[in-house]
């Protein structure tokens, strides 16, 4: 076992730990840990035959054991995290936006980090009690390689708790406000990285976002279905006539009137309803919009629960369908991660039967290049889409 380099522990697995490995994905279950230390940290791990595998981030409370972190024996120190970070931020230059993810954990094969810059600031997250422990080289080269004016952890974050570590939010650097005002394209928006959703903004659907804008009718009608905050309301205000921003919550439209504001958009209606209920009570109405988001939250929380999640979102792009005029577009999405991709078209595909419509699957979607998804780690996988135009 020669060759240990900035490793502080040693752990040996089963041929099926290191099998995974192999195919490519960073993770060892506890199942397949025959031997560890007692300790979090970053650790040199070994096969059954004592063959070097890598380094891998050690949560000795954790299900997930052991996530690969670097193939060689090369020191993960400060330096190292420079340049991997510097090579994150590389494959984002083309992004036409001021907030966007630098690093999406597993996706850019730094599991358990994720870092997201807004502006002249940085939301990361550190989600595993191995990461935990090289906190201070990881900040280092955030502050190296990013330059922010402040770094917020929120680590207000379930994923945390399974690990054993405090969930809260905390000032690691220099100031961050309580809103952030970024760009999108030509739209404008307040994030708010204390107390928003994930780390102050909803960033992975970006590029579709900018997407339906695009592909709409200008000088259309557009809805917003779960708005939020208006993200897809603010880019269909830019180019249709009349737009509709539906929300459930109060609160949060509140926030999208301050960003149509920000923008000089008085095209908005902003309506506090449940989305099925008007969704029902437009087809009765025979409205009709010729660009239609439909964005909600997820409805799978767990794998059990994703035959109920299913038919609600059947119902809802069912009625969704209904309304969209000839000619229109409608950019539906899934965030449930126990969705499958599979299962989301062929969920489509009934709905749009159902709907009695001649619909065009135009486009399916994923994640925003800022937020890689490997084919070999299904995890890393959230996200799917479609862009769906009604025949004329």
């Amino acid at each position: 076992m020669n060759g240990i380099a900035s490793a502080t522990g040693v752990a040996r697995v089963t041929a099926r730990g290191a099998e995974r490995w192999t195919r490519g994905h960073p993770w060892i279950y506890r199942s397949d840990v025959a031997a560890a230390p007692d300790a979090a940290g970053l650790i040199s791990v070994f096969d059954p035959r004592d063959k070097f595998l890598g380094q891998a981030l050690f949560s000795p409370r954790s299900e997930i054991r052991l996530r690969l972190l670097e193939r060689t024996h090369r020191p993960v120190d400060a330096a190292w995290w420079r340049g991997r970070l510097a090579a994150c931020l590389e494959r984002r230059a083309a992004i036409d936006a001021s907030a966007y993810r630098v690093v999406h954990a597993e996706g850019d094969g730094l599991p358990s980090l994720i870092i997201d810059r807004y502006d002249r600031w940085v939301v990361a997250q550190l989600l595993s009690a191995g990461l935990e422990t090289m906190r201070g080289d990881i900040l280092a080269a955030i502050a190296d390689v990013l330059q922010p004016e402040g770094i917020l952890l929120r680590h207000d974050n379930s994923a945390r708790q399974r690990e054993g570590l405090p969930a809260d939010v905390e000032l690691a650097m220099g100031t961050v406000p309580e809103s952030i005002d970024v760009r999108e394209g030509t739209v404008r928006y307040l994030a708010a990285p204390w107390t928003g959703q994930k780390t102050g903004a909803f960033l992975d659907q970006r590029s579709s976002r900018m997407l339906l804008a695009a592909e709409a009718r200008p000088g259309g009608r557009g809805l917003d279905c779960f708005a939020y905050h208006g993200s897809f309301a603010l880019h269909l205000a830019a180019r249709c006539s009349a737009v509709v921003a539906l929300d459930a919550s109060a609160e949060a439209l509140e926030r999208g009137r301050e960003n149509a504001t920000l923008n000089g958009f008085s095209n908005i209606s902003w309506v506090e309803a449940d989305a099925f209920d008007l969704l029902r009570d437009y087809d009765r109405g025979r409205e009709r919009f010729d660009a239609i988001a439909l964005d909600p939250p997820a409805f799978a929380k767990s794998r059990s629960s994703v035959p109920q999640a299913l038919k609600g979102y059947a119902e809802v792009n069912r009625r969704a369908m209904r309304i969209l005029a000839p000619g229109g577009v409608l950019l539906t999405a899934s965030c449930s991660h126990h969705v499958r991709r599979a299962d989301f078209l062929e969920m489509l595909a009934s709905a749009a039967a159902d709907a009695g419509r001649p619909l065009i699957l135009e486009q399916v979607l994923g994640q925003g290049v800022d937020h890689p998804e490997l084919l070999a780690v299904p995890e890393t996988g959230y996200l799917k889409g479609a862009l769906i135009r009604a025949m004329s």
